[in-house]
């Protein structure tokens, strides 16, 4: 029967056990003394080994031939508990069985020998998910149980645990394992299995397995049935797992930090059209911008490494951009691709669209309103007023005080001026008008909806030959490039049979108190008048 690399590559004994030394040297040890406690609890994330190590403890509590505190696999007993043939071991999955009752039966069972092992051992997973009354039911058994039972409770979830289970329980806390023990050991799987694994993809499938071994494993399987016979690149794992290119994440932070919408919207669209995954593209921006915190906040520490999904080239010109923003401008943008998420895990049916919104909002600072944006703007307004304010003032050159005396010039005699050539008839001035046909026009460019969108929240003005678009800031960046334009004077001749020259001009919105960026043009134009 064909076992899934996870279940096949699982640990038998302590020492093959992965990152987990702590724990695993102190269970040895207390299996080779015959110390054995009759209540553990094993707590960590998904995937670090709690329910491996619980069986392998659950193996040297009966092994009639004990190793150094590792059960020999040979024995009757480890033979038993591997197959899952003896009922003296048992699994209990908490999550179905958290009633009362479920717990009651229990404590009826626990009185009875054991009847072929030395112990009978319980292990209940996801222990967090028991009822409060199961728990309590459980509290006098777990606290004196019967010599030959040992109870091992496993949970991803210790806040969920009462104090009162704590206290009955020998506790050990697996940690994440380092991307670098998890890379070794996809490596030692794959030249087992026979996979073509390359450095860069073992590393690659490391950092996507987030400290969880088990999920490595399974992500190798994945991508290696999907590769087939060839070799398993980086490449390959991205197109598979649908993780974005190296170079996606740079790019996008690139575009926020100069402020770049167009750039930062084309790149959140790429992301979707090649169906990447969101989710991971987000947690590589947010290692991005940790990575360039540091190096920004705290210079005197040691090199941080960087993101292995950045290549240098990139990371050199992020680098540049980062001197030049502020510590408060990189925590917002952190701060936001925290929020975008936690809701995008919600509302999974529009991740492309939470992210767009996202990226505009950091793209202008009018359209933030929490504390760090209004910090952001009002640091930006002091800077470009102590710039003005320090430029040289640059004065008119002086004239020479002495003229050089002008040599006499004979005054020809008077001729009569020719009569004045008669002036063209003024032109008739070319009156503003909406534009009457704006309906039609929004007609032909529903074919594309960013042009759409931003043109029917717009005031469209005829003028002549001229076709004047009044709209506001995002409105002009996305309709101000050539492409647009020209969409729009294809569509207008389409529906007029005109010819028309578009022009794009942004309207300053009617606020009651203007924003800090027209602040910031009236506070230069008056340092430039005192200059």
């Amino acid at each position: 029967m064909y076992l899934a690399l996870y279940r096949k590559w699982r640990p038998q004994t302590f020492s093959d056990v992965r990152g987990q030394d702590h724990i695993t040297a102190v269970l040895k040890s207390q299996a080779a003394g015959g110390r054995i406690s009759h209540a553990y609890l094993f707590c960590g994330s998904r995937g670090t080994g709690k329910t491996t190590t619980a069986k392998i403890l659950a193996k040297a509590a009966n092994c009639l031939d004990l190793q150094d505190g590792d059960p020999c696999n040979r024995c009757e007993s480890c033979r038993a508990i591997d197959a899952g043939s003896t009922p003296d071991v048992l699994e209990i999955d908490a999550a179905s069985n958290n009633s009362v009752e479920n717990i009651r039966d229990l404590r009826e069972e626990v009185v009875y020998p054991p009847s072929m092992l030395k112990k009978r051992v319980y292990i209940i997973d996801e222990v967090h998910m028991l009822s409060t009354s199961a728990f309590n039911a459980l509290l006098k058994t777990l606290e004196e149980p019967p010599a030959h039972v040992i109870f091992i409770l496993a949970t991803t979830e210790l806040h969920a645990i009462p104090a009162t289970i704590l206290s009955r329980c020998l506790r050990f806390e697996f940690t994440r394992i380092s991307d670098e023990v998890i890379r070794e050991r996809l490596v030692m799987v794959a030249k087992e299995e026979a996979i073509e694994l390359t450095d860069e993809a073992a590393a690659l499938l490391a950092r996507l397995a987030d400290g969880a071994l088990r999920d490595a494993l399974s992500l190798l399987e994945s991508c290696a049935a999907a590769a087939g016979s060839g070799p398993l690149d980086a490449a390959a794992v991205r197109r598979q797992l649908g993780v974005s290119d190296d170079g996606s994440a740079a790019a996008l932070l690139g575009a926020l930090l100069k402020k770049d919408l167009p750039a930062a919207l084309r790149t959140v669209d790429e992301l979707h059209r090649q169906s990447k995954n969101i989710q991971v593209f987000i947690e590589d921006v947010l290692e991005l911008l940790r990575y360039l915190l540091i190096r920004k906040s705290a210079p005197a520490q040691p090199d941080e490494a960087p993101p292995l999904s950045v290549p240098k080239e990139a990371l050199e010109k992020l680098r540049v951009l980062c001197e030049q923003a502020t510590v408060g401008e990189l925590m917002r943008c952190a701060a936001a691709f925290e929020d975008v998420q936690g809701r995008i895990g919600r509302y999974a049916s529009n991740r492309r669209t939470l992210l767009s919104l996202t990226v505009i909002r950091l793209c202008d600072p009018r359209l933030a309103n929490d504390v760090s944006a209004l910090e952001a703007r009002i640091t930006e307004l002091e800077r470009r007023v102590a710039s003005l304010a320090a430029a040289p003032v640059q004065s008119a050159p002086m004239q020479a005080s002495a003229q050089a005396p002008e040599p006499a010039v004979q005054t020809p005699e008077a001729v009569p001026a020719p009569p004045p050539a008669p002036q063209p008839p003024p032109q008739p001035e070319v009156k503003a008008a909406l534009f009457s046909r704006s309906a039609e026009l929004l007609e032909a460019l529903q074919g594309h909806k960013n042009l759409y969108s931003f043109l029917s929240l717009s005031r469209i003005v005829e003028q002549g030959d001229a076709l004047k678009v009044y709209t506001d800031y995002l409105g002009k960046n996305i309709m101000s490039t050539d492409g647009a334009k020209k969409l729009i004077a294809d569509a207008a001749a389409a529906v007029t049979g005109r010819r028309f020259t578009v022009e794009i001009t942004e309207k300053a919105p009617e606020q009651e108190h203007p924003s800090l960026i027209y602040e910031l043009q009236e506070a230069a134009e008056h340092e430039s008048q005192i200059t």
